[in-house]
């Protein structure tokens, strides 16, 4: 499996963060800022039912948390662990914290932009780029993505 052996039980906490957003109906996304000590810093999931708030991404609120308690904006020996690959905003906001590596589980073939539709965390026009490991378990964010859209459909 790629990635380092923490990385998998950081998605663990990425993964509680998710189950979590389906009490409120929000989609089962979650995310985690792990800091340099390997100690989660930052906690989010979806939760733009929740408040109405379509900024109320995983990763945002995350990313908020995390330079919340840690007093600053740049985020620049922190991973963000979030369960699906990154939306256009999501991505761009990692870059804009200066987050030097992203860990995923899921990919997004639709909206990702993390490799998939786009490569937004890559561009060499951006002054930042983020190293992208993706696939940490990937079955068990995508199983909890289907089995929330199932009765969508």
């Amino acid at each position: 499996m790629p990635g380092l052996p923490r990385d998998a039980r950081d998605m663990g906490y990425a993964l509680d963060e998710a189950r979590a957003a389906l009490a409120t109906g929000d989609v089962p996304v979650g995310a985690v800022v792990v800091g340099p000590d390997g100690e989660v810093v930052g906690r989010g999931r979806n939760r733009r039912e929740e408040t109405g708030d379509p900024t109320a991404h995983a990763e945002v609120l995350a990313l908020r948390d995390a330079s919340e308690r840690l007093g600053r904006w740049r985020l620049d020996d922190c991973t963000l662990v979030v369960t699906l690959e990154p939306c256009l905003m999501c991505a761009g906001a990692s870059v804009l914290a200066r987050i030097p590596r992203l860990v995923l589980g899921a990919w997004d073939p639709k909206a990702g932009a993390c490799g998939s539709q786009w490569d937004v965390v890559r561009d060499r026009r951006l002054n930042h780029r983020i190293e992208v490991i993706g696939g940490i378990r990937e079955n068990e964010s995508a199983d909890l993505l289907r089995t929330f859209f199932t009765p969508h459909r």
